[in-house]
């Protein structure tokens, strides 16, 4: 049981990394832009652009942990599928 508890208090923690680094990472995009529109600057649309990448990654992996917490393993659910995929052949 206290593996479990540490299993999920790491996972929480990783969680909370991911969202912090979102929201740095989103105050650093309000400030480009805040100065992006007192003028055009090819090297600060550059790092808007990375800092707009980032983001999406962070989001997509905050995303796929959150989901491999609620329903486990993406492997494990695999394995599950098919074998319930081959019981309801076999039943047929």
């Amino acid at each position: 049981m206290e593996a479990h508890a540490d299993a999920f208090g790491e996972t929480m923690r990783q969680l909370d990394d991911i969202r912090t680094e979102i929201e740095q990472l989103t105050e650093h995009r309000r400030e480009l832009l805040r100065t992006l529109s007192l003028g055009h600057d090819p090297e600060l649309v550059a790092e808007h652009t990375a800092v707009e990448a980032e983001i999406a990654r962070l989001w997509d992996e905050y995303r796929s942990e959150r989901a491999r917490v609620r329903f486990g393993e993406r492997d494990v659910i695999i394995a599950r599928a098919r074998h319930e995929e081959r019981l309801e052949r076999a039943a047929a």
